[in-house]
């Protein structure tokens, strides 16, 4: 068990300092995730050019006679598009499962190596003045730091339900329970300092401003897509 002096982190401490440790590794995987996204967008584009003209020569040999059903059935059974939506599909599978799967590679030697080290916490965990230990207060070994890495998995595929279970007593994440380790407050009175309410401010303004731009820009794209398409008839 925990010492008197040494309690458990809050759920917003420690989501204050995981996000501070994913903000340090996003350079990172921008670095050695750019020739990946880059050559999968650049395969979305062509696969995208490719379905673009399949449509436009579609609608243009169309017929007055021809059903818009028809027209369709025509459109799915042509080479181009076969060639074109199995070029996109394989792009979008990139974009969305290699750059999380190089996110999990690098954050498991960040957490696994810190958490080892004699800091015993990550660089985020650290600043926010919290500590890793095993459930007897003890520095964590390389097997168990790894374990409970791979348990996080858990606590993220649940929904960030077993994130949610450090809101209550005895606060413990799915993964703190699974691999039998703890977050503790070594330093300081375990309130999230007012520069870290901020950074929690800012990550929120930031996720607004991305949901606004990603809504605006598929609007535009989808909007330039279909006058592209329209003009070529």
């Amino acid at each position: 068990m925990w010492s008197a002096e040494r309690k458990p982190a809050g759920f917003w401490l420690r989501y204050a300092a995981w996000s501070l440790d994913a903000a340090c590794l996003l350079p990172l995987l921008l670095l050695l995730g750019k020739p990946i996204i880059d050559a999968a967008l650049e395969q979305a584009k062509t696969a995208m050019q490719v379905l673009q003209l399949a449509m436009a020569q579609q609608l243009d040999n169309a017929t007055a006679e021809q059903s818009p059903l028809t027209m369709t059935l025509s459109l799915l059974s042509d080479p181009r598009t076969h060639a074109g939506v199995e070029r996109l599909s394989t792009a979008l599978t990139h974009l969305v499962l290699l750059p999380p799967l190089l996110y999990a590679g690098l954050a498991c030697l960040w957490s696994v190596g810190f958490e080892c080290s004699g800091w015993q916490a990550t660089p985020g965990k650290r600043v926010f003045g919290l500590i890793v230990t095993d459930r007897n207060g003890q520095g964590l070994q390389p097997l168990q730091a790894l374990v409970r890495f791979v348990a996080a998995g858990l606590s993220w595929v649940t929904l960030n339900l077993g994130h949610a279970l450090v809101l209550f007593a005895p606060h413990l994440a799915l993964h703190d329970r699974l691999s039998q380790t703890r977050v503790l407050v070594e330093s300081g009175n375990g309130a999230l300092p007012s520069w870290g309410r901020a950074w929690l401010l800012v990550q929120g303004l930031a996720a607004l401003a991305g949901t606004a731009w990603l809504f605006i820009a598929m609007r535009d794209w989808m909007q330039g897509l279909l006058a592209q398409t329209l003009s070529g008839i």
